[in-house]
């Protein structure tokens, strides 16, 4: 059946699986996140969330996610909406109590800025209802996206992409959120599909559907990918224009041939290989595409072909780990 999946027919089941409606809905879902502690520095931060916008001017929409609280002051915003309390402070200020903020069981990152001192910041953000400390040299965006926009964007599980949209600072970290996500997705048909392959008879009855079948629902993934970071940077979902990009991308890395070096390079690992091609290949997708939005062209050879080795080797290592797990098994 894989074999018999003619171009036409491929785009008609992808197409199909591609939910524009939903890429919509995902743009207008509500959130906020709340900003307290030193005046000065609250400025500074809502300055920065909400610069990048075309034309330099601020959405309503974009202004309205970004609040300014008192911690003892009643909540005027819809406390299911709040994903994030950001306190700011200078280093003087910390040990503050944040006691009154943790009612609202989201995570708490207390920022505090220090140009003299060593930038520091948990490796995990912080859970509901706990506080998260950071040394920063300053509110700006290099200092912040290491740690603080990472934890911003994962205690924004299921409004990243409106998150993006409103604010565009962070959108380069939410479209690495959303390409690992997608790569994970695709992994875990990959192994599926695989794993159906490997066993006796239901492998030879359903091996060549679920062959194809991944390879549509893999394919459906990368696209989605694509549509949810142009949403992320503010363009409409256009599933003519990424179909027609999703094979540019993936042909211009060489994916035949990092497909052929892998199997080369662990053989006997059917499973493995398998779902290290569907990751590494969506994880490129992801951040090429990304790449283009950031800077408005596409990648330099030497860029491309750093990405296709780091790729490479990421997938190997997690081929081979997964293979040894296979094998003790």
């Amino acid at each position: 059946m894989a074999s018999a999946l003619g171009a036409r027919d491929l785009y008609r089941l992808v197409r199909n699986g591609i939910d524009v409606k939903g890429v919509h809905a995902h743009v207008r879902k509500p959130f906020r996140f709340l900003l307290c502690g030193d005046p000065a520095l609250i400025a500074q931060m809502r300055t920065l969330l909400l610069s990048g916008h075309d034309d330099d001017s601020v959405p309503p929409d974009a202004a309205a996610c970004i609040e300014t609280i008192t911690p003892n002051a009643p909540l005027i915003t819809n406390a299911s909406e709040v994903r994030a309390v950001i306190f700011l402070g200078q280093t003087g200020d910390r040990g503050a109590s944040l006691e009154t903020l943790r009612t609202l069981k989201v995570p708490i990152l207390a920022l505090y800025v220090d140009p003299q001192g060593v930038p520091y910041g948990p490796v995990n953000a912080p859970a509901p209802g706990t506080v998260g400390e950071y040394i920063v040299p300053a509110i700006s965006k290099e200092p912040l996206r290491a740690r603080v926009f990472v934890h911003l964007v994962e205690a924004s599980k299921g409004v990243e992409i409106a998150v993006g949209r409103r604010l565009p600072p962070l959108r380069e970290t939410v479209a690495a959120k959303l390409t690992r996500d997608a790569a994970n997705n695709a992994l875990k048909v990959a192994l599926a599909s695989a794993l159906v392959d490997h066993i006796p008879v239901v492998g030879v009855v359903l091996g060549a559907f679920a062959s194809a079948g991944d390879m549509v629902a893999i394919t459906g993934f990368q696209m989605m990918l694509l549509l949810h970071i142009e949403a992320t940077y503010g363009k409409d979902p256009d599933v003519q224009r990424m179909w027609k990009l999703l094979p540019v991308i993936g042909g211009g890395f060489g994916w035949r041939t990092l497909a052929r070096e892998l199997v080369g390079f662990v053989p006997v690992a059917g499973v493995a290989i398998k779902g290290a091609i569907a990751y590494a290949g969506t994880i490129v997708v992801g951040e090429s595409v990304t790449f283009f939005l950031e800077h408005g062209s596409h990648m330099s050879k030497a860029q491309a072909s750093q990405l296709y080795d780091r790729t490479k080797e990421d997938a190997l290592r997690f081929a081979r780990e997964l293979a040894t797990r296979f094998k003790r098994k």
